[in-house]
């Protein structure tokens, strides 16, 4: 047995001796205090005046440790004939640490930063029950929370920035009225992009065919030196049975098979005292032409 504890003894003092020359490791707290981490999670801070009482953080905590009490202020209208405003006034944020599991969840979903970590962690108490912190002692916490880290030089601006940089409404058009009068583009002004018109490859709308003015009333001549006329069919009037059979005959044809008192006028109607001076030359003349009115077509089926 006693060379059993021979051995045993001095690899003990061996590793005594090798730990004599070694730096030691010992934090000497409270006298020194310990070198933490910047981020690390030692207490929950609050910027009260970033706090709308929106609830977010309290609805979200998985232990139900936070606690908010607010009301509603009516803020009178910044303009004559503005309507007043509601904001939300914060009466009360506490968070039991008691209940508090450290997860970061109330910080990551609060909307306005209003929730910070702080490495402090001295806040040990006697009684459990004081560990319920008010808003006093959690903004006080805020002197403690380290200054964030700088953002990585290609990274993208913040949308704050973003939006703080961009001209106000109206301000580009100013612009470009500006930069028109001396002679150079308006800055911030889209660029006009002239429409093409398709009129090379639309095919062209058809025209309507042109109406017969009716001509006025002349003399008629006689029958015998009459040439065949050309009017159009709109001015040409026939009272004859058999329409359908005598309308693919020739006008010269069509009119010489009438008999005298069917003969028609290849001029428009005419009323009142043009119409019997018409009438009257023509007799004088000899002539067999008369005028006659026009015949509607309910007359004609009836014939």
């Amino acid at each position: 047995m006693a060379d059993g504890m021979i051995p045993g003894l001095v690899r003990g003092l061996a590793t005594t001796a090798r730990s004599l020359t070694r730096h030691t490791h010992t934090a000497e707290y409270p006298d020194v205090s310990p070198a933490l981490p910047p981020r690390s999670r030692g207490v929950i801070a609050l910027t009260e005046e970033n706090c709308t009482s929106c609830m977010l953080c309290a609805r979200e905590c998985p232990d139900w440790c936070i606690y908010i009490d607010s009301h509603k202020e009516e803020l009178p209208a910044t303009t004559p004939g503005g309507r007043a405003r509601q904001r939300n006034v914060l009466d009360r944020f506490a968070i039991d640490f008691s209940l508090c599991m450290y997860c970061g969840i109330c910080i990551e979903v609060c909307p306005f930063d209003a929730l910070h970590w702080s490495p402090e962690f001295e806040y040990a108490e006697v009684d459990i029950r004081d560990l319920l912190h008010e808003k006093d002692r959690l903004g006080a916490w805020m002197a403690t929370v380290p200054a964030p880290p700088a953002l990585d030089p290609g990274s993208a601006d913040p949308a704050e920035v973003t939006a703080a940089a961009k001209p106000a409404r109206g301000s580009a058009g100013a612009a470009g009225a500006a930069g028109a009068a001396g002679g150079t583009r308006g800055v911030g002004l889209p660029t006009r992009v002239r429409r093409e018109t398709a009129t090379a490859t639309t095919p062209p709308a058809p025209t309507a065919a042109p109406t017969a003015q009716p001509q006025p009333a002349t003399e008629a001549e006689p029958a015998t030196e009459a040439a065949p006329t050309t009017e159009p069919a709109g001015d040409q009037t026939r009272v004859m049975p058999a329409a359908e059979r005598t309308a693919a005959l020739p006008v010269a044809e069509r009119t010489a098979t009438l008999p005298a008192a069917e003969q028609t006028s290849v001029l428009p109607p005419a009323d009142g005292a043009e119409a019997e001076q018409a009438a009257d030359e023509a007799a004088a003349q000899g002539d067999s032409t008369q005028v006659l009115p026009t015949v509607s077509t309910d007359e004609e089926g009836r014939e």
